[in-house]
């Protein structure tokens, strides 16, 4: 295919909630909520919410019994994660056979597309029919000059629209809204750039680079400010994604007040992260311990350890970073996440030996 290159950032609308009306055509129109095993009286979050939820305020994160009370007559459902990746599967074939199709997948529900078109709105419509067809379902199309500006101009087409961001049109679109809207800036990251002056896409745009340093750092700095003009890479890898790690986490109906429950539930948590992690054949490199005290205060406990394939030795570092954890204070979630050297960095001819995975 010809013309110029452009990068599509393709967003499946609503897509959880969406997978579920397909298998239950009949909440169609309806507030679907979908989050933990379904039950409000359980501590869970809102993995995501319909259209129809959202107008009353429900978003992804939320607690599920607050979302159930924003919307008493919703239909709330469990997580299926099994149905998701299948419906994310058969989407993202169809997005590479597309013609000169690159893909990159961002996850579940998006991916960058790279192709080269002289009409790149009527390459997004073909691409949205085509998910149409083969998935039964809707998505948006974002496209621009850059990943970044790709990515930004997907939240101008939603529902099942398309938005066009280049360099021509970036400030007269982008130039007054908050730089949180922006991709990669997060809200405490917006705060710290309203504490310099700089509150809009536009300002952070007009900074300069070196001064953005002190604050973020001599790599961080200077890619705010590129964030800021929507510039970077306009090329889509497809090369495929390697994890750099594994996490898992539980929510307790109950607390944990004991040092012994703690312990229980450290050593599940690393059993079945070690367990993600001996797919990968990769040895791990760090640990990180994720506490949410009662109500909802969030520490974490990090640690860099010596490249292992010992799941005893993994074991007894995530115990060492639970002694940090505050004696007798309610705790309602537990996370641990294993860091993995990336493949490029094992030692070639390097294997688990006895009592590795």
């Amino acid at each position: 295919m010809t013309g110029n290159p452009w990068v599509l950032h393709v967003d499946l609308d609503q897509f959880i909630a969406a997978v579920e009306v397909l298998r239950r055509p009949e909440l169609a129109g309806k507030p679907v909520i979908v989050g933990g095993r379904g039950d409000p009286t359980e501590r869970a979050v809102v993995s995501t919410a319909s259209y129809e939820a959202r107008a009353f305020g429900v978003g992804s994160g939320m607690p599920l019994r607050i979302a159930a009370r924003k919307v008493p007559d919703a239909v709330i459902l469990p997580v299926d994660a099994d149905a998701y990746l299948a419906a994310s599967d058969v989407v993202m074939a169809t997005l590479r056979a597309q013609p000169g199709a690159v893909v990159q997948v961002l996850g579940w529900d998006e991916a960058f597309v790279g192709t080269s078109t002289e009409d790149p709105e009527a390459y997004a419509r073909d691409l949205q029919a085509a998910v149409l067809e083969a998935a039964q379902l809707h998505c948006s199309v974002g496209i621009g000059d850059t990943l970044v500006r790709a990515k930004n101009a997907t939240g101008f087409g939603k529902p099942a629209g398309v938005f066009r961001l280049t360099a021509d049109n970036w400030l007269d679109v982008m130039g007054s809204r908050p730089t949180r809207e922006l991709w990669g800036v997060s809200a405490k990251i917006s705060g710290r750039l309203a504490n310099l002056g700089i509150a809009t896409v536009t300002e952070l745009a007009a900074a300069d680079p070196a001064s953005l340093v002190p604050e973020f750092g001599p790599k961080m700095g200077p890619w705010y400010a590129q964030l800021g003009r929507g510039d970077g890479t306009g090329t889509v890898d497809d090369t495929p994604w390697v994890a750099r790690g594994h996490s898992r986490e539980t929510t307790f109906q109950q607390d944990l007040t004991e040092s012994a429950q703690v312990n229980r539930a450290v050593r599940e948590l690393a059993a079945n992260v070690l367990n993600d992690v001996a797919a990968e054949g990769r040895p791990v490199i760090g640990l990180t311990l994720k506490v949410r005290y009662a109500p909802f205060t969030t520490k974490t406990h990090a640690r860099k350890i010596p490249e292992t394939f010992d799941r005893d030795e993994v074991l007894a570092r995530a115990l060492d970073l639970a002694g940090a954890i505050d004696p007798g204070r309610p705790i309602r979630l537990l996370g641990l996440r294993a860091e993995m050297a990336m493949p490029d960095d094992v030692r070639k001819g390097h294997t688990p030996t006895r009592g590795g995975w």
